[in-house]
C-alpha cells in the first residue's frame, strides 16, 4: 500500500523527492504511534488522529509543524478513499491547530549593497560562484531546490527558466549586472568537467547539494547582516519584501515566486506596511515621534 501511495505522490501529485519523503515519513509516524498496521488503516477514526496531535504537542512540535504532518495524513486518507479502500475519511472531523502568525525574516536593503558584499568574496572560482548563488537568491527569489536544479540551458536571453513545485515552470528576468556575473562564472567554470549540464557545480564538477549551499549562504549573510536567521530562504523573503517596498504588485510577485495562490504572497504585505509606517513617521509633520 505504501509503495502505491508513493507512486501516486510522484506521478499524479508530482511532488518533489523532499516532499514525498516527508509525507511518507509522517504517515509511517502516525501508524507507529497508533499501533496500526497498513491493513488496519481502514479502521482509523478521528480519535486516533486527535491522540496523535496531542502526542506531537507533547514532543514540543510547533503548530505549524503539526499542521504540515496533518496535511500528509489528509492526502493519504483522501487517496485511500479515491482508491475505494475507505468509504469515510477520518480526517473530515479533524481540525488542526491555528498557525502562529509569523512574519518572514528579511535583510535590509542597505545590508545587501554591493560595497558591503564585495570584500567578503574572493575572485577565484569558489568566490565568484558563491557570490552568484547569493545574487541569484536575492535577485530572483528562487528556492534552494530550484537553484540546485538549474541546468546550464535554463539561463539565456537575460532570463532564467525555473522548475518549481509540482514541475511548474516560470520565467524570471535577469538584470544586466547579474548577466555579467553569470558570464564571468561561466568563464571560470569552463575548465571544469560538467557532464550533467548543471549550472552551479562544485570545484570537482559535481552537482551542488543543499547543506553546502545552506552553509555558504549562512556564512556570507552572517558577515553583512545582524539577523539570527541567515538561510537561503531568507533571501527569498528579502527579494519579495524589497520588490513590494519598491512598487511591485502582488500579482506580479506571485508569478515571480511561483506561488499557487495569492494568499501565499500576501504575507509579505505585512512587512511592506511596516516599511510604510516607518516612512510615514519620518516624513509626515504629524508623524514625528518625540
Amino acid at each position: 500500500m505504501l509503495d502505491r501511495f508513493e507512486q501516486y505522490l510522484l506521478t499524479e501529485k508530482r511532488f518533489s523527492d523532499h516532499t514525498l519523503s516527508a509525507y511518507v515519513f509522517d504517515v509511517n509516524q502516525f501508524a507507529e504511534f497508533s499501533g496500526i498496521t497498513w491493513k488496519e488503516m481502514i479502521s482509523v477514526r478521528a480519535s486516533h488522529v486527535r491522540s496523535w496531535i496531542v502526542g506531537l504537542y507533547d514532543q514540543g512540535l510547533s503548530r505549524r509543524s503539526i499542521n504540515r504532518k496533518l496535511s500528509s495524513l489528509r492526502t493519504f486518507f483522501k487517496w485511500l478513499k479515491k482508491e475505494g479502500v475507505l468509504t469515510i475519511n477520518p480526517m473530515a472531523k479533524v481540525n488542526g491547530p491555528k498557525n502562529e502568525k509569523r512574519l518572514p525574516h528579511f535583510a535590509r536593503e542597505s545590508e545587501l549593497q554591493q560595497e558591503r558584499l564585495d570584500p567578503i568574496f574572493t575572485n577565484d572560482f569558489d568566490g565568484v560562484r558563491d557570490r552568484l548563488m547569493l545574487e541569484m537568491f536575492y535577485q530572483t527569489g528562487m528556492r534552494l531546490s530550484e537553484l540546485i536544479g538549474l541546468k546550464d540551458t535554463d539561463i539565456q536571453d537575460a532570463r532564467v527558466k525555473v522548475l518549481g513545485k509540482r514541475n511548474k515552470e516560470r520565467l524570471i528576468p535577469l538584470s544586466n549586472d547579474l548577466m555579467e556575473l553569470i558570464r564571468h562564472y561561466r568563464q571560470l567554470r569552463h575548465m571544469i568537467a560538467n557532464r550533467q549540464g548543471h549550472f552551479f557545480v562544485l570545484k570537482n564538477g559535481n552537482k551542488l547539494y543543499p547543506k553546502f549551499v545552506y552553509r555558504k549562504i549562512n556564512s556570507y549573510l552572517g558577515c553583512v547582516t545582524s539577523m539570527e536567521k541567515t538561510s537561503p530562504h531568507v533571501l527569498r523573503h528579502t527579494f519579495a519584501t524589497h520588490m513590494l517596498n519598491n512598487g511591485a504588485g502582488l500579482e506580479t510577485l506571485k508569478d515571480l515566486l511561483g506561488h499557487a495562490s495569492l494568499s501565499a504572497t500576501q504575507v509579505y504585505t505585512h512587512n511592506s506596511f511596516a516599511q510604510l509606517s516607518r516612512i510615514y513617521s519620518q516624513a509626515h509633520p504629524r508623524g514625528h515621534k518625540n
